[in-house]
């Protein structure tokens, strides 16, 4: 058995070709590295209660981002020294440089991913002061291994805040939101080189410069190697799939945002 597995997962069949890359860079990269590899469908929601799926039905992004945990737990239990959930809109673009954290950097034994969102300000009425960021971490990218101390904590309060709110949950509540609060207050460790693209930064790619790239690029502290994409954002008045499909082979061919 490989010491370290990979995760992901989405409904089959994919729904977009571009998709259909990112899937296969995760999977080759894995591959690349001697590590295992396990990509889950509708069987990812077999671990959940039958009360967590009730209760998202309608949200089923929440119901993912428990069951990412769960699945996490499992393969840990079950033998493997590392293992990491990748998106499936995750796609990794420097294959050959992106390493996982090792020694002093993963002391914690796990980490999250890095996320600066830039977006345009709506009341801006200056070109000078027309962009904002946020700086966060997110649930595209998780590393965990055999011992660390966070994973069974996350998990067991991202199912009791689920358990006990009423009423309408925002679709990152247990995800993101959870997880940019809690490293707000202790400093969860980061792997920064994997990061996530807004739609103001991928129409700067696509264009050649920007804004929201140049601003994107000061703010983040590493070259990124990785990035989940945001497929929720496609088809709507973001982007658009011939969209995504130029920036994956633009980012698979020059290997840098």
């Amino acid at each position: 058995m490989h010491n370290t597995l990979i995760i992901q997962s989405h409904r089959k069949p994919l729904p977009r070709a571009w998709i259909s890359q990112c899937v296969n860079s995760v999977e080759n990269w894995a591959k690349l590295n001697g590590y295992g590899y396990r990509f889950l469908d509708d069987e990812l929601f077999e671990i959940l209660p039958e009360w967590v799926i009730d209760k998202t039905k309608r949200q089923i992004v929440i119901a993912t981002d428990l069951a990412r945990l769960k699945w996490l737990q499992k393969f840990l239990a079950l033998g493997y020294e590392r293992v990491v959930w990748i998106d499936a809109d995750f796609l990794i673009f420097s294959p050959h440089d992106f390493q996982l954290m090792e020694g002093d950097k993963f002391s914690e034994q796990y980490a999250l991913g890095r996320e600066v969102w830039v977006q345009a300000k709506s009341n801006s009425t200056t070109a000078t002061n027309k962009i904002k960021v946020y700086t966060k971490v997110h649930n595209a990218f998780l590393i965990f291994a055999k011992g660390n101390h966070f994973l069974d904590f996350y998990t067991a309060h991202a199912e009791r805040l689920l358990k006990i709110t009423k009423g309408p949950m925002p679709p990152q509540f247990i995800g993101p939101k959870l997880l940019t609060a809690l490293h707000n207050i202790i400093q969860c460790p980061v792997q920064e080189n994997a990061g996530m693209l807004s739609p103001w930064v991928i129409k700067d790619k696509l264009n050649g410069g920007g804004s929201a790239l140049d601003t994107f690029r000061q703010k983040t502290q590493y070259p990124l190697l990785g990035a989940n994409l945001c497929s929720s954002l496609v088809d709507g008045v973001e982007l658009q799939d011939n969209e995504m499909e130029n920036l994956v082979e633009k980012l698979l061919m020059e290997g840098v945002v």
